[in-house]
Protein backbone atom coordinates (compact mmCIF):
# COMPACT_ATOMS: atom_id res chain seq x y z
CA UNK A 1 0.00 0.00 0.00
CA UNK A 2 0.94 3.64 0.08
CA UNK A 3 2.86 6.08 2.19
CA UNK A 4 2.98 6.01 5.97
CA UNK A 5 1.71 9.60 6.29
CA UNK A 6 -1.81 8.79 5.17
CA UNK A 7 -4.56 10.94 6.57
CA UNK A 8 -6.89 8.78 8.59
CA UNK A 9 -10.53 9.10 9.60
CA UNK A 10 -11.87 9.59 13.12
CA UNK A 11 -10.36 13.07 13.25
CA UNK A 12 -10.85 16.38 11.47
CA UNK A 13 -10.62 15.71 7.72
CA UNK A 14 -7.76 17.07 5.68
CA UNK A 15 -8.25 19.45 2.74
CA UNK A 16 -7.47 18.85 -0.93
CA UNK A 17 -7.75 21.65 -3.49
CA UNK A 18 -8.02 20.16 -6.97
CA UNK A 19 -7.82 21.50 -10.50
CA UNK A 20 -4.84 23.79 -9.98
CA UNK A 21 -3.11 25.01 -13.14
CA UNK A 22 -1.85 28.63 -12.96
CA UNK A 23 1.65 28.92 -11.39
CA UNK A 24 0.94 32.14 -9.49
CA UNK A 25 -2.40 30.82 -8.24
CA UNK A 26 -0.76 27.55 -7.22
CA UNK A 27 1.70 29.45 -5.03
CA UNK A 28 -1.07 31.57 -3.49
CA UNK A 29 -3.22 28.55 -2.63
CA UNK A 30 -0.22 26.57 -1.36
CA UNK A 31 0.44 29.39 1.11
CA UNK A 32 -2.90 28.53 2.75
CA UNK A 33 -1.37 25.09 3.43
CA UNK A 34 -4.02 22.66 2.26
CA UNK A 35 -2.91 19.09 2.88
CA UNK A 36 -3.16 18.19 -0.78
CA UNK A 37 -3.26 19.94 -4.14
CA UNK A 38 -4.56 18.18 -7.23
CA UNK A 39 -3.17 18.67 -10.74
CA UNK A 40 -5.09 17.33 -13.73
CA UNK A 41 -3.04 15.57 -16.40
CA UNK A 42 -5.93 14.94 -18.80
CA UNK A 43 -5.78 17.24 -21.80
CA UNK A 44 -9.54 17.57 -22.51
CA UNK A 45 -10.03 19.16 -19.08
CA UNK A 46 -10.32 22.94 -18.84
CA UNK A 47 -8.15 22.56 -15.74
CA UNK A 48 -5.38 20.66 -17.55
CA UNK A 49 -2.03 21.84 -16.23
CA UNK A 50 0.27 22.81 -19.08
CA UNK A 51 3.06 24.56 -17.15
CA UNK A 52 5.52 22.89 -14.78
CA UNK A 53 4.29 22.80 -11.19
CA UNK A 54 6.16 25.53 -9.29
CA UNK A 55 8.03 24.75 -6.10
CA UNK A 56 5.66 24.77 -3.13
CA UNK A 57 5.71 23.91 0.58
CA UNK A 58 6.82 20.24 0.79
CA UNK A 59 4.12 19.62 3.39
CA UNK A 60 1.51 20.16 0.68
CA UNK A 61 1.26 16.82 -1.09
CA UNK A 62 0.94 16.96 -4.86
CA UNK A 63 -1.62 14.60 -6.37
CA UNK A 64 -1.76 13.87 -10.09
CA UNK A 65 -5.25 13.30 -11.50
CA UNK A 66 -5.42 10.90 -14.46
CA UNK A 67 -8.20 9.67 -16.73
CA UNK A 68 -7.63 6.38 -18.59
CA UNK A 69 -3.87 6.93 -18.58
CA UNK A 70 -1.25 4.22 -19.13
CA UNK A 71 1.08 3.21 -16.27
CA UNK A 72 4.05 4.47 -18.28
CA UNK A 73 2.48 7.91 -18.70
CA UNK A 74 1.61 8.05 -15.00
CA UNK A 75 5.13 7.04 -13.93
CA UNK A 76 6.70 9.60 -16.27
CA UNK A 77 4.41 12.33 -14.94
CA UNK A 78 5.20 11.40 -11.34
CA UNK A 79 8.92 11.68 -11.99
CA UNK A 80 8.67 14.96 -13.89
CA UNK A 81 6.49 16.62 -11.25
CA UNK A 82 7.63 14.93 -8.02
CA UNK A 83 4.10 13.78 -7.22
CA UNK A 84 3.22 12.12 -3.92
CA UNK A 85 0.04 10.46 -5.10
CA UNK A 86 -2.12 9.41 -8.02
CA UNK A 87 -5.87 9.89 -8.42
CA UNK A 88 -7.55 7.61 -10.96
CA UNK A 89 -10.69 9.18 -12.37
CA UNK A 90 -11.40 7.18 -15.53
CA UNK A 91 -13.32 4.01 -14.72
CA UNK A 92 -10.20 1.97 -14.02
CA UNK A 93 -10.66 -1.73 -13.24
CA UNK A 94 -9.16 -3.59 -10.31
CA UNK A 95 -6.60 -5.05 -12.71
CA UNK A 96 -5.64 -1.53 -13.82
CA UNK A 97 -5.11 -0.58 -10.18
CA UNK A 98 -3.06 -3.71 -9.50
CA UNK A 99 -0.79 -3.07 -12.48
CA UNK A 100 -0.25 0.52 -11.37
CA UNK A 101 0.32 -0.45 -7.73
CA UNK A 102 2.96 -2.98 -8.77
CA UNK A 103 4.60 -0.45 -11.10
CA UNK A 104 4.67 2.25 -8.43
CA UNK A 105 6.10 -0.06 -5.79
CA UNK A 106 8.77 -1.31 -8.19
CA UNK A 107 9.70 2.19 -9.33
CA UNK A 108 9.86 3.73 -5.88
CA UNK A 109 11.47 0.72 -4.24
CA UNK A 110 13.07 1.41 -0.88
CA UNK A 111 14.15 4.97 -1.67
CA UNK A 112 11.06 6.59 -0.16
CA UNK A 113 7.53 5.64 0.97
CA UNK A 114 5.32 4.33 -1.80
CA UNK A 115 3.00 6.78 -3.51
CA UNK A 116 -0.68 6.71 -2.63
CA UNK A 117 -3.37 5.61 -5.05
CA UNK A 118 -6.77 7.29 -4.82
CA UNK A 119 -9.53 5.61 -6.83
CA UNK A 120 -12.45 7.87 -7.71
CA UNK A 121 -16.03 6.68 -8.11
CA UNK A 122 -19.01 8.59 -9.48
CA UNK A 123 -22.11 8.61 -7.30
CA UNK A 124 -25.67 9.20 -8.52
CA UNK A 125 -28.89 8.50 -6.62
CA UNK A 126 -27.59 5.08 -5.60
CA UNK A 127 -24.21 3.38 -5.33
CA UNK A 128 -23.20 -0.28 -5.06
CA UNK A 129 -20.63 -0.21 -2.26
CA UNK A 130 -20.00 -3.94 -2.64
CA UNK A 131 -18.05 -3.10 -5.80
CA UNK A 132 -15.31 -1.50 -3.71
CA UNK A 133 -14.04 -4.66 -2.02
CA UNK A 134 -11.96 -5.79 -4.99
CA UNK A 135 -10.10 -2.46 -5.05
CA UNK A 136 -9.09 -2.41 -1.39
CA UNK A 137 -5.82 -4.32 -1.87
CA UNK A 138 -4.47 -1.77 -4.34
CA UNK A 139 -5.88 1.60 -3.28
CA UNK A 140 -5.05 3.72 -0.24
CA UNK A 141 -8.14 5.88 -0.55
CA UNK A 142 -11.42 5.95 -2.39
CA UNK A 143 -12.94 9.20 -3.61
CA UNK A 144 -16.65 9.81 -4.06
CA UNK A 145 -17.66 12.48 -6.56
CA UNK A 146 -20.99 13.43 -8.10
CA UNK A 147 -21.78 11.65 -11.35
CA UNK A 148 -21.98 14.11 -14.24
CA UNK A 149 -20.97 14.80 -17.82
CA UNK A 150 -17.30 15.17 -16.90
CA UNK A 151 -15.03 12.82 -14.91
CA UNK A 152 -14.94 15.47 -12.18
CA UNK A 153 -15.45 19.15 -11.39
CA UNK A 154 -19.14 19.15 -12.30
CA UNK A 155 -19.96 21.53 -9.46
CA UNK A 156 -22.80 19.87 -7.58
CA UNK A 157 -23.17 17.50 -4.66
CA UNK A 158 -24.67 14.06 -4.17
CA UNK A 159 -26.60 12.87 -1.12
CA UNK A 160 -23.97 12.24 1.55
CA UNK A 161 -26.49 10.13 3.46
CA UNK A 162 -25.63 7.33 1.03
CA UNK A 163 -22.27 7.06 2.80
CA UNK A 164 -23.99 5.82 5.96
CA UNK A 165 -23.94 2.44 4.18
CA UNK A 166 -20.18 2.61 3.51
CA UNK A 167 -18.84 -0.82 4.50
CA UNK A 168 -15.09 -0.44 3.91
CA UNK A 169 -12.16 0.28 6.20
CA UNK A 170 -10.47 2.21 3.40
CA UNK A 171 -10.61 5.95 4.18
CA UNK A 172 -12.23 8.15 1.56
CA UNK A 173 -12.20 11.63 0.05
CA UNK A 174 -15.53 13.46 -0.12
CA UNK A 175 -15.86 15.47 -3.34
CA UNK A 176 -18.46 17.03 -5.60
CA UNK A 177 -19.56 20.68 -5.52
CA UNK A 178 -18.34 21.37 -1.98
CA UNK A 179 -17.95 25.01 -1.00
CA UNK A 180 -18.78 27.68 1.55
CA UNK A 181 -22.51 27.19 1.00
CA UNK A 182 -22.21 23.67 2.41
CA UNK A 183 -20.91 24.80 5.81
CA UNK A 184 -24.04 23.82 7.74
CA UNK A 185 -24.39 20.54 5.86
CA UNK A 186 -20.72 19.69 6.41
CA UNK A 187 -20.95 20.42 10.13
CA UNK A 188 -23.87 18.01 10.36
CA UNK A 189 -22.22 15.42 8.12
CA UNK A 190 -18.97 15.34 10.11
CA UNK A 191 -20.92 14.53 13.27
CA UNK A 192 -22.70 11.61 11.59
CA UNK A 193 -21.78 7.94 11.24
CA UNK A 194 -21.60 8.47 7.48
CA UNK A 195 -18.40 10.48 7.99
CA UNK A 196 -16.56 7.99 10.17
CA UNK A 197 -14.20 6.98 7.33
CA UNK A 198 -14.01 10.43 5.72
CA UNK A 199 -10.35 11.46 5.74
CA UNK A 200 -10.26 14.32 3.23
CA UNK A 201 -12.61 17.01 1.90
CA UNK A 202 -11.89 17.66 -1.79
CA UNK A 203 -12.86 21.02 -3.31
CA UNK A 204 -12.57 22.39 -6.83
CA UNK A 205 -15.03 24.26 -9.04
CA UNK A 206 -17.04 26.11 -6.37
CA UNK A 207 -13.95 28.16 -5.48
CA UNK A 208 -13.13 29.10 -9.07
CA UNK A 209 -13.06 32.43 -10.83
CA UNK A 210 -13.99 32.75 -14.51
CA UNK A 211 -10.42 31.96 -15.58
CA UNK A 212 -10.41 28.71 -13.54
CA UNK A 213 -8.05 30.10 -10.91
CA UNK A 214 -9.08 29.52 -7.31
CA UNK A 215 -10.25 32.26 -4.95
CA UNK A 216 -7.60 31.79 -2.28
CA UNK A 217 -9.33 34.10 0.21
CA UNK A 218 -12.46 31.95 0.17
CA UNK A 219 -10.28 28.83 0.38
CA UNK A 220 -8.51 30.23 3.41
CA UNK A 221 -11.85 30.87 5.11
CA UNK A 222 -13.00 27.35 4.23
CA UNK A 223 -9.77 25.78 5.49
CA UNK A 224 -10.03 27.64 8.78
CA UNK A 225 -13.61 26.47 9.20
CA UNK A 226 -12.71 22.89 8.30
CA UNK A 227 -10.02 22.74 10.97
CA UNK A 228 -12.77 23.59 13.47
CA UNK A 229 -15.12 21.05 11.88
CA UNK A 230 -17.29 24.00 10.76
CA UNK A 231 -19.06 24.11 14.11
CA UNK A 232 -17.89 27.55 15.39
CA UNK A 233 -18.69 29.17 12.04
CA UNK A 234 -21.96 27.40 11.42
CA UNK A 235 -24.62 29.82 10.16
CA UNK A 236 -22.08 32.66 9.87
CA UNK A 237 -20.66 32.14 6.37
Amino acid sequence: MGASNLHTPFSTPALKVCGMRDPENIRAVAAIKPNYMGFIFWEPSKRFIQNPIPEIDPNVQKIGVFVKATPNFILKTIQENDLQGVQLHGGETTQDCKVLRDALDKEVGLSKPSLVIIKAFSVADQFDFSSLAAYEAYCDYFLFDTKGKLPGGNGYTFSWKLLSAYPSNTPYFLSGGIGLRQTDALAEFLESDAAKMCAVIDVNSTFEEEDYTKNYKDLELFNTALKKRFLPLKNTL
